[in-house]
């Protein structure tokens, strides 16, 4: 895709759908309830707050999310803190490993190429 203009107005349609970000142990799967959602040590779903879009993209805000020890292998973005409404997800590179109860930061960027 080559028009910035339509970039950002997906990327806008796209943000629009969710700003909850969410962890998961694996694959949290293509339906709309995402499987393998992180649990444990205060684990909740975070809010982010979309920016303006550019050149196709637009960053939210930095979530810092609460989870248990564990590997975490995926994020995704969700319409809502709790329940079955998964938006997308993509895998975490690296993986994030805590050994204890701990926090995670995500800072989350969507992206249309």
């Amino acid at each position: 895709m080559n028009v910035t203009a339509t970039k950002n107005t997906l990327v806008d349609a796209f943000a629009a759908l969710g700003a909850h970000i969410g962890l998961a142990t694996g694959s949290p799967g293509t339906s709309a309830t995402p499987a393998n959602e992180a649990t444990g040590g205060s684990y909740a779903r975070v809010a982010t707050t979309w920016g303006a879009a550019s050149s196709g993209s637009r960053t939210g805000t930095a979530v810092i999310i609460n989870a248990a020890a564990g590997t975490y292998t995926h994020g995704f973005i969700a319409s809502a803190a709790t329940g079955n409404n998964q938006i997308d997800n993509a895998a975490l590179s690296p993986n994030i490993v805590l050994n204890a109860a701990g926090q995670i930061v995500v800072t989350p960027t969507l992206t249309i190429v």
